[in-house]
């Protein structure tokens, strides 16, 4: 069976709601409660998923292979860099690692929204703290090699050899 589009498609959309399906069952069966950053990560895995899903749909021609793949790179870029700070963070000395804030419920609904975006991007120090790993790896370690992979994925589904 040859390599299309499509099945690269429905792999990200897969790959996306089995680390979302993942982060949910940490958050609620292990009380693992995800940090700002972490919100903004599953944001990105979401946005990736439902731009894989639209172009599993749709069905785009080239150029909407090219459009569908170049959304996928962004937000798989973006959520990259989003696990890349929390990674960054992580490996601060306790002592540099920036103090603990508001919660984000209170920040967006006291803070205007420009400033309780750039507390979310910035991170805290809740967003420091590792609570759980697999190898040695942090999750934030795991999401950004998810968002890799995803991004390279995104990359592959746009490749004029790739079949449609």
């Amino acid at each position: 069976m040859p390599l299309t589009s499509r099945w690269i498609y429905a792999f990200i959309v897969s790959c996306c709601c089995a680390l979302l399906g993942y982060a949910l069952y940490t958050q609620y069966f292990d009380g693992l409660h995800p940090c700002p950053l972490c919100i903004t990560q599953r944001a990105f895995f979401v946005l990736t998923a439902l731009v894989a899903f639209a172009a599993l749909l749709i069905h785009p021609q080239q150029k909407g292979r090219y459009l569908s793949a170049g959304l996928m790179v962004l937000f798989t870029s973006l959520g990259g860099a989003v696990a890349y700070r929390q990674v960054w963070l992580q490996g601060l000395p306790a002592d540099q690692a920036p103090a603990c804030g508001p919660s984000l419920e209170y920040m967006f609904a006291n803070l205007p929204f420009g400033e309780a975006f750039s507390t979310l991007m910035i991170g805290d120090g809740n967003c420091a703290e590792i609570v759980w790993t697999l190898f040695g790896l942090s999750m934030p370690n795991w999401s950004l090699f998810a968002f890799i992979g995803l991004g390279l994925c995104a990359i592959a589904s746009a490749l004029p050899m790739v079949k449609r």
